[in-house]
C-alpha cells in the first residue's frame, strides 16, 4: 500500500466486476482506483459510465416474479438478500411481483404492457420458470394472430429474454444452461447482458395445445413418479426420491407406437463424447437453419417428408424426450449429455421392457461417467418432431380422460388376466403433469432467451 503526503488529497472510485470462482460460478468483487487530480477522476468515472450506457445488451429495468412457495419456501429472501442488492449497484430497476396463486406469472404477462421492460426474471423452480415462459410465449403468439392450437403453426421467437434465479427443488433448466444452481452467479449473467437461444416443444393432443416444455417430457417411469411425488407435497424436495424409489418397485410397462421423423439434416448425435458448451457450431447452425425462409422450406416434397418417418411400437418403461442435457446437481451430465440447447432437435430415449436389474443399471449411468445409452433395451434418436399413441385393452377411444378414469389400479375389464393394472401413464412435462396419453411433440428452434451464456468449458 502506498503512502502519500498529508498535503497531497486523494479522489476515489471503485469498480466492481465478476470474476469467476469455483466450477461456473461467478462472484462480485471491486476494485478501487486513486487520483490525485479531481478532474481527471472525474473523466475516469464519466468514461466508464459511457461505456456502461452503450453495451445495449445490458437491461436496464426488468419485472421480476417471485414465488414464495417453491423449494424451500426462500424465494423472496434469495432475491431480496442476494440479488436485489447486485441489481441496485448495476442500476438496474425491477418491477417485483410476488406471486400468489398457480399461473399467476403467466396471466399477468398475457395482458401486461411488456414494451417497457428489458427482459424477465423468474426467481424460482423450473414451475415458476414454465409459467414465465407460457406467458411470454403465448403473448408473442396472440399479438402477430398465430393460433397455438394448430400443430404445425410456425411459432415466432420472443424478443424478451428471460433470467433464471434458481430458488426451486432442482432447478434443472438453470443447472442445464448455466452449470450451478447459484442465484449470484445467475444474477450476474443477467446483468452482464448474456443471451443464448434455446429449444421449446410445443405438445398438443388432438388439435388442442397442452403445454411447452425446454427440458423432460417423460412417459411411464418420470410419469408416474411425479404422479406419486403429488400425493407427497407434504415430504418438500424429498418426496421425488420417495416416489422415485416406489416408481421403480412397480416397474409397470406401457404399450404403444412411437412414431418420429428423424433429424438427418442436423450434425451431431446423442451419443457424441462432447456436451453443448457455450458458443457451440451445432446450435449456430441450427440457428443458421432457421433463417431460412419458410417459402424454401416447402420446397420439400410432403411425400418425401412422410416417408422419413420412423414407427417403433413395444412395451416401454420410459418414453422420454429432452430438449436439453437435463443435467442437475444429482445427474451432472444429465438424461441426454450430448443433447443441444438450440440446434432444433429433440433427443429421443426409448426404455424397453426389462427386468429391475436392467432398468436400475440404467438408472444408475444418470449419476456417473457411464455411457446410459450403451444398453440393449434403450434407443435414442434425434429427432425434429415425434408422436406417441398408447395401446388400450379398449381401443375405441384414445382419449385418456374417457379410458383412464381410473388411471391406477384400474384392470381390463376384457382381459381380467391381464397384468396391466395400469393401463397408460400420464406425461411428466417440465415437472407439470399431461394427463393425455396420445400426443403430437414438435421442436420450435431457438424459441426462447435466456439471460445465459450456456456452460463455459
Amino acid at each position: 500500500m502506498p503512502s502519500f503526503s498529508t498535503e497531497l488529497t486523494l479522489h476515489a472510485f471503485t469498480v466492481h466486476h465478476v470474476q469467476r470462482s469455483k466450477r461456473h460460478h461467478w462472484e462480485c468483487n471491486e476494485v478501487t482506483f486513486y487520483c490525485s487530480d479531481h478532474l481527471l477522476c472525474n473523466q475516469w468515472v464519466q468514461a466508464l459510465k459511457e461505456q456502461l450506457d452503450s453495451q445495449a445488451m445490458r437491461p436496464k429495468h426488468l419485472i421480476v416474479f417471485i414465488n414464495p412457495f417453491g423449494g424451500k419456501q426462500l424465494g423472496k429472501q434469495i432475491y431480496y438478500d442476494k440479488v436485489a442488492p447486485l441489481f441496485r449497484l448495476a442500476c438496474i430497476t425491477a418491477e417485483v411481483i410476488v406471486t400468489e396463486r398457480a399461473n399467476h406469472a403467466r396471466d399477468h404477462l398475457l395482458e401486461a404492457d411488456l414494451a417497457k421492460y428489458d427482459g424477465i426474471v423468474s426467481v424460482g423452480g423450473d414451475g415458476m420458470f414454465s409459467e414465465v415462459m407460457h406467458g411470454l410465449i403465448s403473448r408473442t403468439q396472440k399479438n402477430l394472430g398465430i393460433d397455438e392450437n394448430y400443430p404445425s403453426a410456425e411459432l415466432v421467437p420472443c424478443d424478451l429474454r428471460i433470467g433464471i434465479i434458481p430458488a426451486g427443488s432442482t432447478d434443472c433448466i438453470c443447472y442445464a444452461t448455466v452449470g450451478a444452481n447459484d442465484p449470484i452467479t445467475s444474477a450476474l449473467h443477467i446483468i452482464v447482458g448474456d443471451s443464448q437461444p434455446i429449444d421449446v416443444s410445443s405438445v398438443h393432443h388432438k388439435n388442442m395445445f397442452l403445454k411447452y416444455s425446454v427440458s423432460l417430457l417423460g412417459y411411464g417411469f418420470y410419469g408416474d413418479t411425479l404422479i406419486d411425488s403429488e400425493k407427497n407435497r407434504w415430504m418438500g424436495p424429498s418426496r421425488y426420491n420417495f416416489s422415485g424409489f416406489k416408481t421403480f418397485l412397480s416397474h409397470h410397462c406401457y404399450e404403444g407406437a412411437v412414431s418420429f421423423l428423424p433429424a438427418t439434416e442436423t450434425p451431431g448425435s446423442p451419443r457424441d463424447p462432447r456436451p453443448c458448451t457455450a458458443g457451440c457450431h451445432i446450435c449456430k447452425y441450427g440457428g443458421d437453419q432457421v433463417k431460412i425462409s419458410q417459402k424454401a422450406r416447402n420446397l420439400k416434397c410432403i411425400e418425401e417428408e412422410q416417408q422419413q418417418w420412423k414407427v417403433i411400437k413395444g412395451k416401454f418403461l420410459a418414453v422420454n424426450s429432452m430438449n436439453m442435457s437435463c443435467a442437475c446437481p444429482k445427474s451432472p451430465k444429465g438424461l441426454s449429455p450430448a443433447a443441444h440447447l438450440a440446434d432444433g432437435t429433440i433427443d429421443l430415449i426409448l426404455v424397453h421392457k426389462c427386468s429391475r436389474l436392467s432398468f436400475l443399471r440404467h438408472l444408475i449411468r444418470h449419476t456417473n461417467n457411464d455411457d446410459q445409452f450403451d444398453h440393449a433395451f434403450v434407443e435414442v434418436h434425434r429427432v425434429k418432431e415425434f408422436k406417441f399413441t398408447p395401446k388400450y385393452c379398449d381401443e375405441e377411444d384414445s382419449d385418456i380422460r374417457d379410458v383412464g378414469k381410473n388411471l391406477f389400479g384400474q384392470i381390463c375389464r376384457d382381459h381380467p388376466s391381464c397384468s396391466c393394472a395400469q393401463l397408460q401413464s400420464s406425461w411428466n412435462c417440465d415437472g407439470e403433469i399431461i394427463k393425455h396419453a396420445a400426443i403430437d411433440v414438435k421442436v420450435h428452434c431457438q424459441l426462447v432467451k435466456l439471460f445465459v451464456r450456456g456452460i463455459e468449458e
